[in-house]
């Protein structure tokens, strides 16, 4: 994952921004009785880009990595649309428990830009269907270069998302963060509507660390900087999910990246063993065959 790269991440103030007031309130008063729901995974479980973590001789990938994570956060669904057949493979190889949280297709996102895409969206979810209970929240990535001028158009699709599917949303242009009267209608929008307001940890783009949340769901994608301070990065997403879950968090789901994704599954690791400490959590620990080489 390029995006948010930098050349010299050791210049970086990797410090988590504090709360965003509203994410207090909202936590507070939605806190409820529902069981802990966590989940970690990796953006994708090909062997090409996650080296040294398969076992010589590993068969399927998929099989493989749900041993190991209990989820994915499913980027192949981005690049082209799968039919109904191929979701169902998936749900087959996976144990139960096992959960996908797909993004939704570049179609709709960044060619036709939210416009006009009530087919493309019910075609979409007619075959993620076929992930039944395995399908987590849904995720809507909008390009850089979707600024707040076609803010009707989020409005409507926000609007118009059948409400029993769990969805989030990533927006990238700085305007959606700096503008605090357009951050403001946008939260109000996806808390209104029950979406996730996606965090996401990246070196070149602080400002997409807003730290407000928009309901009872921490959609956080994390990208290392192939550099020692992506444990301390992670070390501290522990002490503040621990925090959140003290006031009323109930679901956490953290998707691990890198420029170079190689290390995944070992930040993943070093991240889970924390969460199982700091939330009392029993989350499987990933298992490298080796280790990966250059890490930093």
């Amino acid at each position: 994952m390029k995006f948010g790269k930098v050349e010299n991440p050791e210049l970086v103030d990797f410090t988590l921004p504090e709360n965003h007031p509203d994410t207090q309130l909202l936590l507070t008063s939605s806190k409820s009785s529902n069981p802990l729901e966590v989940f970690v995974g990796c953006a994708k479980w090909n062997r090409a880009d996650l080296k040294g973590f398969y076992p010589r001789g590993t068969k399927d990938e998929l099989v493989y990595y749900a041993s190991q994570f209990n989820s994915i956060e499913l980027n192949a669904t981005f690049y082209r649309f799968f039919p109904p057949e191929q979701f169902e493979k998936w749900y087959e190889k996976t144990p139960d428990g096992f959960k996908f949280f797909p993004k939704l297709n570049q179609e709709i996102s960044h060619w036709k830009r939210l416009n006009e895409v009530s087919q493309q969206v019910e075609n979409y979810l007619y075959a993620a269907s076929n992930l039944k209970e395995k399908l987590g929240t849904l995720f809507l990535q909008m390009h850089a270069n979707f600024s707040p001028k076609d803010f009707d158009r989020v409005i409507n699709f926000a609007e118009s998302w059948p409400k029993e599917i769990p969805l989030s949303m990533e927006f990238r242009h700085p305007e959606w963060f700096s503008n605090e009267t357009i951050a403001n209608e946008l939260y109000y929008l996806l808390k209104e509507n029950n979406i996730a307001n996606v965090l996401v940890d990246t070196a070149g783009r602080r400002d997409m660390l807003h730290m407000r949340l928009s309901n009872n769901e921490a959609f956080i994608r994390y990208v290392g900087a192939n550099h020692q301070s992506d444990y301390d990065r992670l070390d501290d997403w522990v002490v503040r999910l621990a925090e959140w879950v003290d006031v009323g968090l109930r679901k956490i789901h953290f998707f691990v990246h890198q420029n170079l994704e190689v290390a995944s599954p070992l930040l993943s690791a070093h991240f889970i063993k924390g969460l199982n400490k700091a939330l009392d959590t029993n989350l499987t620990i990933p298992v490298l065959a080796k280790e990966p080489p250059s890490l930093f």
